[in-house]
């Protein structure tokens, strides 16, 4: 664990523990997984399922697993006898977190068991209503089966820098991630000499100062004339080289200054592999600068024909605007490549993505109360993650210290009680 999310679970910890600790999370219904109001553990029956009695009648209550997705299923008993299947009925009703409520009705099985044909989706975790009549006696149970559940108070999840959103719709993109090299671009890069041989006698310009077109740099006397003249600036630019010392010969086709406009820049993206077949122009880049992060958006403009020698890539051109100077040619960068940006109806951040039992889970919070979500998973990009089934849109989902939810979970000792 990084010293961050120590940090951060040490905090939320603490801010329990001040507001009353595990006492507090009990009466909210940590350890309540699966009790009947009032008992202080729920009885087992011979099949391992709840035994619910009530005047001398007994419903054993299981949620069949094996081999089947998860179904109730019922044995009845009178007097600790077993009856026929026959002798009654039964009904389960269910109120998950939200409000969302299910119903379950068990029938008759050649086995001497009722058994419902209705699924009961993860997570097993809601308050449930048994409905049963045998032999004529209408009879009715109530009690809690919570499992992935906990009860955070606002301000504690707050101070902790716990935070939701809402599942929608989004994109996922086909992503490329690659190092490139900032580079001038060719033909705003000026290589300045003086026009006439002859000796430097004033130089104007340093390295790294900005000048305008026509301006001058430098002062020569001609050799052939003995008249001195101004070596001047075609283009407007910064200055990244001056060859010349006062005093000195300036000879003819030598270069005095090199000056460039660095108002925008070349980014060359090297591309390995079969990558390079369907990366074509006109796709977003997104480019982060290392020395800070700063990201800034493009469009891939080309990609050249050839190959780069020393790396064996293939080098893709985009163009980067530089108004404040802080790109600097010369720099590595990296940058994503978004090849394809495909709709999805649900995405979360990847952030949001935690692991429960065998399960891919978010956390889905309503009120105070938070509880897992086993979700499927489809395609997924550097930031976010499509949602196939488990979620519905607007519901509110953990995306930033997800970890902190399962932590507390994971403390309260979640069960798989039925």
């Amino acid at each position: 664990m990084t010293l961050r999310p120590l940090i951060g679970a040490l905090a939320l910890s603490l801010l329990l523990v001040a507001c009353g600790g595990k006492d507090d999370h009990a009466e909210a219904g940590h350890g309540h997984e699966g009790e009947e109001h009032g008992a202080e553990e729920a009885a087992r029956g011979e099949h391992g399922g709840r035994l619910l009695t009530q005047d001398g009648v007994t419903v054993e209550l299981a949620i069949a697993e094996s081999g089947t997705p998860p179904t109730y299923q019922a044995w009845l008993y009178r007097d600790g006898k077993p009856l026929p299947a026959t002798a009654g009925t039964v009904e389960v009703r269910l109120v998950r977190l939200g409000g969302v409520r299910e119903q379950h009705t068990l029938v008759p099985q050649a086995d001497g068991s009722l058994l419902a044909r209705t699924m009961v989706g993860e997570p097993h975790s809601f308050d449930v209503e048994v409905l049963a009549r045998v032999e004529g006696k209408a009879l009715r149970w109530t009690y809690d089966s919570y499992e992935g559940r906990t009860t955070i108070a606002a301000r504690i999840a707050e101070d902790s820098g716990i935070r939701v959103a809402p599942v929608q719709a989004g994109v996922i993109a086909d992503e490329h991630e690659v190092q490139g090299l900032l580079t001038p671009v060719e033909g705003r890069v000026a290589n300045i000499a003086a026009r006439f041989p002859g000796p430097i006698r004033r130089l104007t310009a340093h390295v790294g100062d900005r000048v305008r077109a026509g301006q001058a740099l430098a002062t020569v006397e001609s050799n052939l004339s003995l008249t001195t003249y101004p070596v001047t600036t075609p283009i407007s630019g910064v200055v990244l080289a001056r060859n010349a010392s006062v005093g000195s010969v300036a000879t003819e086709g030598a270069t005095l200054f090199e000056v460039a406009d660095l108002s925008s820049l070349w980014v060359d993206l090297h591309i390995f592999g079969a990558d390079a077949q369907h990366i074509v122009p006109g796709v977003p880049v997104t480019v982060t600068r290392l020395s800070d992060g700063v990201t800034a958006q493009t469009t891939l403009e080309r990609v050249l024909p050839g190959t780069a020698t020393a790396s064996q890539s293939t080098v893709a051109r985009a163009t980067l605007a530089n108004a404040d100077g802080l790109w600097r040619p010369g720099s590595a960068v990296k940058a994503r490549i978004t090849v394809e940006q495909q709709p999805a109806a649900l995405v979360l951040p990847v952030a949001a993505l935690q692991t429960f039992r065998d399960w891919n889970v978010v956390f889905v919070r309503v009120g105070e109360t938070y509880e897992i979500r086993p979700i499927e998973l489809g395609k997924r990009d550097a930031e976010r993650v499509e949602v196939l089934s488990g979620l519905k849109a607007g519901d509110q989902v953990v995306v930033e210290q997800s970890y902190l939810v399962k932590a507390d979970i994971e403390k309260s000792g979640a069960s798989h009680d039925h």
